[in-house]
């Protein structure tokens, strides 16, 4: 028999997303103690958040963040500025602050800008502006040559240093690029080479010159030569040519590379000239990729703890937008870095390579 029943009307069935108010009637508080606990305000027993915040789960409320913007006065949220690059670094630090952000009630606007584009950093930041961000990030600062500061009136979360910033207040979070330096060249000159030499990223990008700078205050530390710096673009093509014209050079004995990605280029190029590392040449990376540890011989490294430096950095960002304390520019973590000693690096060879890429012979036994 067939079902009679009429027809419902188009979206009768529908019920409507449940509100603040339905939280208070179920927790049986009121409106104001449920904004209190929603917005981590204090002055609420441990007992009565368990019931609120079970009574979210219940009922799948989510926050209108529309409203909470009329309310209070912000957008929630966040402008990112980001390189459009697959380079490991910049992509790995978005992924990490996209999952920091899921648990804090901001949205990203994320405006990549292109390596080379004069003022794209600052035209990214005036598009954001315009769009009514509580907050700015810049995740990759380079120096795109101009002599005006680049001024923001909101607090600015920058990775790494980024002279020329003007903003109140400036966070900085994510590792000690000149520590870093310090540390891997440190390593190698306490296995007995007499001098490392370095392939560096680009010097337009702040982070190289941190690694530039703290090999080069290792090797003044202790009265090492400093040889001739080899600049490359991140990519392990660059790091292959770099590589080339180091083994062509009996002299070196070690390298620190300013990433991993340029450092698997190098470790090709001393292969291909029949140079064995660690037993000719030592090497040590930078950034620890997935592929580090599996590489042959496996590369000792200077790992970045992006999900570390993303959940702190924007921790202390939320807190200058909602509380502001007048914070001034902070020092990346020390503690947060360490070298991965893996099969890369060894003492230096007992004799030189007298020709590049090849032993001296051995004499016959008669």
């Amino acid at each position: 028999m067939a079902d009679k029943t009429p027809p419902q009307p188009a979206g009768a069935a529908r019920t409507r997303r449940p509100g603040s108010t339905d939280v208070a009637k179920l927790a049986g508080v009121s409106q104001k103690t449920v904004s209190r606990v929603l917005n981590g305000e204090p002055y609420v027993t441990e007992e009565v958040r368990t019931r609120v915040l079970a009574a979210v789960e219940e009922l799948g409320y989510r926050r209108n963040n529309v409203a909470r913007a009329l309310n209070s006065g912000r957008t929630q949220r966040i402008g990112l500025v980001a390189l459009g690059t697959a380079l490991y670094g910049p992509s790995s630090l978005l992924i990490a602050l996209e999952r920091a952000t899921r648990s804090t009630g901001y949205s990203f606007s994320v405006v990549n800008t292109v390596e080379g584009d004069p003022g794209g950093v600052a035209g990214a930041v005036d598009h954001l502006i315009e769009q009514g961000v509580d907050g700015i990030v810049l995740s990759e600062p380079i120096d795109e040559g101009q002599d005006i500061p680049l001024k923001i009136d909101v607090p600015v979360l920058t990775f790494g240093r980024f002279p020329g910033l003007a903003a109140e207040p400036i966070l900085i979070t994510g590792g000690d690029g000149v520590r870093a330096g310090r540390l891997a060249t440190e390593h190698l000159l306490a296995l007995g080479h007499r001098t490392v030499w370095h392939v560096a990223g680009p010097h337009r990008w702040w982070a190289s010159r941190d690694r530039l700078e703290g090999w080069r205050q290792a090797l003044a530390d202790a009265g090492a030569p400093e040889p001739p710096v080899l600049e490359g673009d991140w990519s392990p093509a660059s790091g292959y040519e770099a590589g080339l014209e180091l083994a062509k050079n009996p002299e070196v004995t070690a390298i620190f590379v300013a990433n991993d990605d340029m450092s698997i280029g190098v470790m090709r190029a001393l292969t291909e000239a029949g140079i064995r590392v660690p037993d000719d040449i030592s090497l040590v990376g930078f950034d620890d990729i997935p592929s580090a540890a599996y590489l042959t011989p496996p590369l000792t490294t200077i790992p970045q703890d992006f999900d570390t430096f993303a959940a702190r950095g924007l921790a202390d960002l939320i807190q200058e937008i909602e509380a502001p304390t007048g914070a001034h520019s902070q020092e990346p973590d020390p503690l947060s870095l360490q070298l991965v000693v893996r099969q890369s690096t060894s003492a230096p060879p007992s004799t030189p390579r007298s020709l590049p890429g090849r032993r001296p012979r051995r004499t016959p036994k008669k």
